[in-house]
């Protein structure tokens, strides 16, 4: 795998692998990698692809009380994990490269980023956009893949994509877990032992949720119910709320698609999950 500091360089490398006739695919990351971010670079490599991988810890779409400074970061490991999983190329941009002195553009992406995390961390969503469309200008990918797990950044990149014309196809790949249904994440290093045996409530009281929601029980009730188990496996709740699945609107309208959506916290560690409530046919 070549990794890459330095964007002439870069380019002129893809540039190569596209006169080859290769397409080229994304897998945009903020490092600390685990096996949810391996499935993507697996499902991006397609036949005839080249598959570059990002890493950069993106400051603009943290807040003020956030954890930027903390955020586990693991480079040595990450391009081992990389190349183990047949990435052809790394972008690890500095942070001159992206917001060099005087940047003053911001990306931000209406309806879809308003609620949810975008409410309970204001600017995120801006940061998000920004940054992913950063990314698409420097590599230039025909595709680009990214986990359902972040599944309102992934609806915030879909309609970024469609609204800017980006000639971009996005794909998102399904939630990894934990053999007791923990969705994997980067944060989930932040969780003592007794916080990680307590955290898979939340995985848990979305399907209890999901379950009695697909079997014809009110689904307000079924969201409270999902709200109060985490309160009571000691969650500290932002938010459970039934969406659309392609809008983010609340209340869905009758035949649309549903997705759960929830965010807690416990102890130190904010932890998000999703679950689709109704099967793709």
């Amino acid at each position: 795998m070549e990794v890459y500091r330095d964007l002439a360089a870069m380019r002129d490398a893809l540039g190569a692998a596209r006169a080859d006739g290769r397409e080229v695919a994304l897998v945009p990351t903020m490092g600390a990698l685990h096996a949810g971010h391996i499935a993507l670079v697996e499902a991006a490599r397609r036949p005839g692809a080249c598959v570059v991988a990002s890493i950069f810890v993106n400051p603009k779409q943290f807040g003020a009380n956030e954890d930027l400074s903390r955020y586990p970061r693991k480079e040595t490991g990450d391009i081992a994990m990389l190349t183990d999983a047949g990435c052809d190329m790394l972008w690890l941009p500095p942070v001159e490269a992206m917001y060099p002195d005087g940047f003053a553009t911001n990306v931000s992406v209406a309806g879809v980023s308003e609620g949810l995390d975008g409410a309970a961390r204001p600017g995120h969503f801006d940061g998000v956009a920004t940054v992913v469309a950063k990314l698409f200008n420097q590599v230039r990918p025909t595709r680009a893949y990214f986990g359902e797990k972040d599944f309102q950044q992934l609806a915030v990149i879909r309609r970024m994509v469609a609204d800017l014309d980006f000639d971009i196809e996005i794909t998102g790949v399904p939630t990894q877990r934990e053999d007791d249904g923990l969705a994997l994440s980067s944060r989930n290093v932040y969780l003592l032992p007794e916080e990680r045996q307590k955290a898979v409530a939340l995985p848990r009281a979305l399907g209890v949720a999901a379950r009695a929601i697909l079997g014809g029980g009110d689904a307000a009730k079924a969201v409270a119910d999902a709200a109060a188990a985490l309160t009571a496996a000691g969650f500290a709740v932002d938010y459970v709320s039934l969406v659309d699945a392609e809008t983010l609107a609340a209340d869905p309208a009758p035949g649309r698609r549903r997705q759960l959506l929830a965010a807690a916290r416990i102890g130190h560690t904010r932890l998000i999950d999703n679950l689709a409530v109704d099967p793709v046919t």
